[in-house]
């Protein structure tokens, strides 16, 4: 079952409970306080939508829209993540189908991900997805 948490706000502190060692699987630098830092995305206007079975998350994104000079309005994944155990079971394509389809939904022009270069498996998923190198990337740390 996939759910938006933003669909059911009363329960957001307990999806986020169920969801932070999953996520953390992709992300391990996220802050000490998970539940606090996604608030504070959330309030950012970023969303997260889980899958689960009977309440055990197996898979989760974490999105925004917004309009961009280059993509038009814009539906970026900031965050896809499966559960390793589970992987090919076709919970990263339902996800990623239930994103674009709200990209849709939204009037969005595209639907955007990064994905680091290390990570060849995820490529290949994505490709199967009909996803396509659109630009490179570049980041610069400004922190100590």
């Amino acid at each position: 079952m996939i759910h938006a948490l933003a669909d059911d706000p009363a329960s957001i502190d307990v999806w986020l409970a169920r969801s932070e060692a999953l996520h953390r699987t992709l992300r391990p630098a996220l802050p000490t306080d998970y539940a606090g830092t996604m608030r504070r995305m959330f309030n950012e206007a970023a969303a997260m939508v889980v899958l689960h079975d009977a309440g055990a998350v197996r898979a989760l994104a974490v999105f925004r829209h917004h309009h961009t000079t280059f993509q038009g309005h814009r539906f970026y994944i900031d965050d896809l993540v499966t559960d390793e155990k589970l992987r090919g079971a076709g919970h990263g394509a339902a996800l990623l189908a239930w994103c674009e389809a709200r990209a849709r939904a939204l009037g969005c022009d595209t639907l955007a991900l990064d994905s680091g270069v290390q990570r060849a498996a995820a490529h290949r998923f994505y490709f199967r997805e009909r996803f396509a190198i659109a630009s490179f990337g570049f980041t610069k740390s400004l922190s100590a």
